[in-house]
């Protein structure tokens, strides 16, 4: 009887099996690849690889070189990418609910925005659900302060500034203060401060740092305003197509994402700031009336969100101030 090798068997029986069914999912987000949030999608990504022995592949796709910021929420929900990155605050005209963090001051710190975070969680998941997604993990931006060329001690200095507007908070920001906003993306920050398009706007360190903002303008004032969150949303089609097992792997990843990427945001706070002032930047402590002033402007935004939030709102603003 003629025997065969035994690799020669092994390899028959591995052409006779089905390979194993591979998932590809892509995952657009709006920063660089070498921001703080998308190096963290990264590890979530390898980590999702690993933990399911390659069964599900994410390839993240940087710096809206996929779809632009204001694209990718809809992307996710038309299917046209399973999983994406977005600045909740961007979506607030579509929902009250998702500007919620970037009223001024409401909560102004890595320990308040955690307790925001926890208050409003449930509300925008179920917001989420109604358009056919899933929240997997958000992580704050480090806390928001002022670019600007000028010096400014109080909200009146700010009238006329070329300002770049990210959100709707932003562009009311600017309409409050006497400012002209322009709608300007992270990606785009760079280009429109070369032009002339833009010659101030609020925002974190990492951003300013990200878009060689320190070329154009020399002053940041630290106001540590708010921390605006960005979510990691998945299509609810393509995650129940999952197997239990792979499903499990996602949520594990999420979870872990999520923890990470609070930390690394607190830690990196105080370095882009040294970054900051390393390429001449002067990194200053707002005035007292600055302060004050910027405060009564979030105190006005609060209350017209909560007009337009209702009793939705209502409940999480009081759950988030009775923790």
């Amino acid at each position: 009887m003629k025997r065969f090798p035994a690799y020669a068997m092994v390899l028959a029986l591995a052409l006779a099996l089905p390979a194993a069914a591979q998932t590809k999912w892509d995952m657009p987000t709006a920063y660089p690849a070498n921001n703080f949030h998308t190096e963290n999608i990264q590890q979530f990504a390898n980590d999702v690889d690993r933990a399911t022995g390659g069964k599900l592949k994410v390839t993240v796709h940087a710096n809206a070189s996929l779809f632009k910021a204001p694209e990718i929420k809809r992307a996710v929900q038309g299917g046209q990418a399973q999983l994406g990155e977005i600045l909740l605050v961007n979506f607030e005209n579509e929902d009250p609910l998702y500007g919620l963090d970037g009223i001024p001051f409401l909560a102004a710190s890595y320990g308040e925005s955690l307790k925001l975070y926890k208050a409003s969680k449930k509300a925008l998941d179920d917001r989420l659900a109604k358009q056919g997604m899933k929240l997997l993990y958000a992580v704050p931006w480090p806390p928001q302060g002022i670019y600007t060329k000028r010096t400014l001690g109080s909200v009146g200095d700010m009238k006329g500034l070329k300002w770049r507007a990210y959100s709707p908070a932003t562009s009311k920001i600017a309409e409050l203060v006497g400012a002209q906003p322009t709608t300007v993306q992270a990606a785009e920050v760079s280009q429109a401060l070369a032009t002339g398009v833009i010659d101030s706007y609020m925002s974190s360190g990492a951003t300013g740092f990200d878009s060689k903002t320190y070329e154009h303008i020399k002053n940041f004032y630290d106001t540590q305003a708010w921390l605006p969150k960005n979510a990691i949303i998945v299509n609810q089609k393509a995650f129940d197509a999952l197997d239990k097992a792979t499903q499990a792997a996602v949520l594990k990843a999420a979870a872990d994402a999520e923890t990470r990427g609070w930390k690394v945001s607190e830690e990196k706070n105080g370095w882009y700031l040294d970054q900051l002032k390393a390429k001449g930047m002067s990194i200053l402590k707002p005035s007292e009336q600055l302060t004050a002033d910027l405060r009564k402007v979030g105190n006005f935004m609060l209350a017209e969100w909560l007009r337009k939030a209702g009793d939705d709102g209502r409940k999480v603003i009081d759950a988030y101030r009775a923790m």
